[in-house]
Formats: C-alpha cells, structure tokens, sequence
C-alpha cells in the first residue's frame, strides 16, 4: 500500500483591521507563531500575492514598484558586511538607492546626515563586525540597519523586532529613535516580542495578535482599559505587555476570569473547557477575546477605515506606476558593487592564514623539488608530478573557496533585491569579476617561490605562460564552485558535491592513471585539471619532448578554448541557478 502525501492548508492570519498615520509607531504584539512577521512582510510587500494566495492594495491600488520605493523594511537579523565601516556600509546604500537625479556628492552628504541622525559619529570608521570580526555593539549595528532604510527618506517604516537580542537601556534608545523619525512625519510600523512595561507605554498604537486573529486594535493606552471593560483584569501588578501576551495566548493565571467564560466553562464539556486547575482552556479563552473585539470594537474600527484616503492628482501617475526607478545605472550599479565587493574581500584574501597557507606549501614544493630540472624521461617524469600537484592544488583551493560565495550572501542579496538596490546582472557580474585582480596576487607569490626553486624553464615567456595557465584554471575552478554553490545553495550538499567531482577531475587528470578504461576515458576532458596539466607540460618541455607520461604534448589551442568555455558556462550556469531562486 503505497502512502499518500496530503497538503493541510493554514489560515495564518485571518480579519486582521486597523490603521496608522504620519507620525505614529503602531507595535503589532503576540506570542511566537501568531502571524506579526507575516503580517509585517505582507504591509511591507516582502511576501508576493501570489504566495499569500490574495492581493495587496494600496488605498484600492495594487501595490506598485514606486511604492516599493518609498518603503523601508528592517529585518530581525542584522544583515550587514562585516568589513565594512560603518559609513562605508552607509554610503554605498545611498549611493545605490538615492534617485539618480543626485549627484555622487549629495548622495554622500544625505550619508553624513544620517550618521549624525543616528548618532553614529563615534563609530562612524569602525567596522561592523561579525562573528570572527571585532566591531560595533549590537545597538550601533541596529542602527546602522535603520540607517540603510532611512537613508531613502520613507513615508513607511517597518521593522521586525528591533529590539530583539538588545539589554533594556538599548532597546529604549531604538524605540525613542523610532519615535523621532515618526516624529518627522514618517509612519513607522515595528513588531515586539515582549517589550518592558517602559517601552509599552512609547508606542501610538497596538495590534495584539493570537493564532493570527485579531484581539485588539486601538490606542495602546486604553489597552488596558479595553480588558478590564471585558473582565480580563490582571490579579497583581503586571507589565502591560507582559499580561497582553498571556492572555494571547490563553493564559488567566493571576487574569480575573469574565462571568460570561465562567458561564461557558460551566455549561460545556468539563474536560475540553477547563486545564487542570479548573480555569479555562487556552482555546476557549482565544475564541472569547475574538469574539468580544468582533462585538464590542471591530464594526466601529471598519467603519472608519472605509473611508479612503485623498492622494495628490500629481502622485497618483508615480504611486500606481509599475515602473522600476533604479537609484543608479547599470555602469554605475557595477562600479559600486565592484569596489564594495573589493573592500569587504580583501580582508579574507590576504589574511595572514592564508598567506602563510601559500607560501609554507610553495616552499615545501620547493625543496622536495628542488632544482628537480633536466633533459633526461625520468627527470621528465619526476618534475611532471609537481607540475600536475600545480594543477591540482589551483584547481582545489578556489572550487571550496567560490563554493561559499552565493550561500553566504543569499541574506544580503535577499535583502537588497527586494529593495531594489540593484540588478541581479549586475551585482553577478561585479561579485565575479572582484575575485579576478584578488585571485592573481596569491598565485604570483606561490609561482615566484615554487619556479625558481624547483629549477622550472628559465625564461620570462615560459614564467608568464605558466603564470597565465595557472590564471586560467584558477578562474574555470572558481566557475565550478559558483555553479555548485548557486544551484545547491546548500553548504554540506554543494561541499559534498565539489569534493567528489574534484576527486574525480584529478583522477581522471591523466598523471595517476595514464590508460585510462575507454568506457570513462571521457572523464579526462571535463576535467579542469586535465587541461592545466596539459598546458603546463607544453610550457616547461615542448623544445625537449613530444609526450610525457603517455600525454601528447601539441600546440595548447584546444585546451585553452575548453578552459575558456569552462570560465563562461560555468558562470552563465551560476546566473541561471541565482535568476531561477525568484529573488525580488
């Protein structure tokens, strides 16, 4: 009997009604799993229609890519390069999401303002840091995410929990922030988990969410006194927000329990309305709270919300217009991200680990070679085998190294796609090409060690012809690891993945195994190793030998063609996989 996989469909949130004005945070509350982040990404855009299975309108019009422009969305994860200051972080998101009507120094400035806005000075040429990199406290990087979205000038702000992870003292300074920028006519909307009763009481308005309904609307000062006019007072003295919270999700431990839940409790099943103690269940609490807000509050909360709001004939054109406004050009857009990519980078490339990685295997290559050079077959065939260590140590290293690129950059690349910071085209191209000029110097220096003191051909043609070959399999590498990283997007599988076929390539790469079966023999010529290793015996012994190791020496032209197909399919394959993950 075979078992038949069945989709439940979920209501995650269901009649949810209110509103907020210029000048106003309104906080959705409710315990974990009740909807405020769907909720959130829903208003903010974040989430399709076609994915939530209905349509997002905007004072009765569908939501537009200006729009999506004049909105601001903070994540609950603080998604920032870790190499990067804190104004460098900065501007470059003005310079990608200001209109391209200001000049590059306006858009600077509009940075500046910001810092100071943010009180950032302080910290202002401190990198952000991250798990192994020293930088700013958990507030600073708080605001330096704000930063990035304020920057544009928003009519609308959301933000997932801000305060998250932050001691009392810092989650204040965010939300008195939040309270300055509604404060200058924006409209902010932020989600809390469980703030202190001192953060409650800076909030405009609150929406208290339970299982994706709605338990309240309205002034977050008369929360209090919207409960106690439906008997849900609490015993002791409580947190605000910690008593919203317990009765979202059903619990009237130290709650005064209304005469008409009392009533039903009595009248109904015994063991499916009550808890051990005797009180009611979570389940009948929740249907109590929903249906005293559909009686007492929402008809008249709806009834205010049906009256549409005016919109400037001159706005209208712009606001309901689906045209994507870029902040930049393309040319532009590349330029950016390339010198972005280029200052984050360099930090990892030229590590003094990974210096000293190439440089302690370059001098131990070194003297077990050492000046290894000669015309005799087995001196031949001794030299060969570090030519095609060469081959396979550079066609290794940036395989795992490109593997991680797009995997540990889907958040940020997640993130400003949706804001509309760029092209996917361009970003792709400009993270590709930022490695070229990094990738060449660690090569340089491992070549200038290994060549002259194994005794390779000494002449300058024969050094930058090696040079270029290594270059080569080096970028066709790196195409490969990209290709697997994008496609899998998974850390273990695309390591799994590389590991085998790498193993594979250096097998097949015709210096272990010089008769290679014919039913696999195929093998040898996806390998990227195969090739290098040609081209490198081409180099060092054309003048002296025709073949070495069973390998025919000829004139290197196909094998540079399939390196530079390798360069450009795997890459083109790479864009494919990254268009195909439907980012915004």
């Amino acid at each position: 009997m075979k078992g038949v996989t069945t989709t439940v469909e979920k209501d995650i949130l269901n009649g949810i009604s209110g509103s907020v004005n210029p000048g106003e945070v309104l906080a959705l509350m409710g315990p974990s799993g009740s909807g405020k982040t769907t909720l959130l990404s829903l208003l903010g855009g974040r989430i399709r229609p076609s994915m939530a299975g209905g349509s997002i309108t905007y004072n009765d019009q569908p939501y537009s890519k200006f729009l999506k422009s004049r909105i601001g969305f903070v994540t609950q994860d603080d998604v920032l390069f870790p190499h990067l200051t804190v104004r460098e972080t900065l501007t470059f998101a003005a310079r990608l999401r200001l209109p391209n009507r200001l000049t590059r120094q306006e858009k600077e400035q509009r940075a500046a303002d910001v810092i100071c806005e943010l009180g950032l000075e302080r910290c202002q040429d401190t990198m952000i840091g991250g798990s192994f990199v020293r930088g700013v406290s958990g507030g600073e990087r708080k605001r330096v995410c704000i930063g990035s979205e304020i920057i544009i000038n928003p009519s609308l702000l959301f933000l997932d929990e801000p305060t998250s992870g932050l001691d009392s003292t810092t989650a204040l300074k965010i939300v008195d922030l939040l309270q300055d920028i509604a404060e200058a006519g924006k409209t902010v909307i932020t989600t809390i988990h469980q703030p202190s009763s001192r953060l409650f009481h800076k909030f405009d308005k609150l929406i208290l969410l339970g299982k994706g309904s709605l338990l309240y609307f309205g002034k977050a000062s008369e929360a209090m006194v919207y409960f106690s006019s439906i008997g849900c007072s609490p015993l002791i003295a409580m947190n605000p927000a910690e008593f919203l919270l317990d009765l979202a999700n059903g619990n009237l431990n130290e709650v005064s329990i209304p005469s008409e839940l009392e009533d039903k409790v009595q009248t109904g099943n015994a063991e499916t309305e009550t808890t051990r103690n005797g009180r009611p269940s979570p389940t009948l609490v929740h249907e109590y709270l929903v249906e005293a807000y559909e009686t007492k509050v929402a008809e008249n909360e709806k009834k205010k919300l049906l009256i549409p709001l005016s919109i400037e004939e001159d706005l209208k054109s712009k606001v309901y217009s689906s045209k994507r406004e870029w902040g930049a050009s393309w040319c532009e857009q590349y330029s950016i991200l390339f010198w972005r990519g280029l200052k984050e980078r360099r930090h990892d490339y030229f590590s003094w680990l990974r210096i000293t990685q190439v440089l302690v295997t370059a001098t131990i290559l070194g003297m077990l070679w050492w000046q290894s050079g000669g015309q005799r077959p087995e001196e031949l065939q001794d030299q060969a085998g570090l030519l095609f260590f060469i081959a396979v140590f550079w066609g290794f290293f940036p395989v795992f190294t490109a593997i991680f690129t797009f995997p540990q950059e889907r958040a940020m690349l997640s993130k400003e796609r949706a804001a509309d910071m760029y092209r996917l085209s361009a970003y792709f191209l400009a993270r590709t090409s930022t490695d070229v000029p990094l990738d060449l110097l660690l090569p340089l220096l491992f070549l200038v060690v290994v060549y002259f003191m194994a005794g390779l051909r000494l002449n300058a043609g024969s050094f930058f012809l090696t040079m270029l070959t290594v270059f080569l399999s080096i970028i066709a590498a790196q195409g490969f690891g990209l290709a697997i990283g994008a496609s899998l997007m998974d850390l273990k599988k695309a390591t799994t993945l590389a590991s085998v076929t790498v193993m594979t390539f250096m097998l097949a790469g015709g210096f272990f195994v010089t008769n290679v079966p014919a039913f696999i023999s195929w093998l040898r010529y996806l390998s990227f190793n195969y090739h290098t290793y040609k081209l490198l015996l081409k180099v060092q012994y054309e003048h002296i030998t025709h073949s070495v190791n069973g390998i025919k020496i000829d004139n290197g032209v196909k094998e540079v063609c399939v390196l530079a197909g390798m360069i450009f399919g795997y890459r083109l394959l790479a864009y494919i996989s990254l268009r195909r993950m439907k980012l915004q």
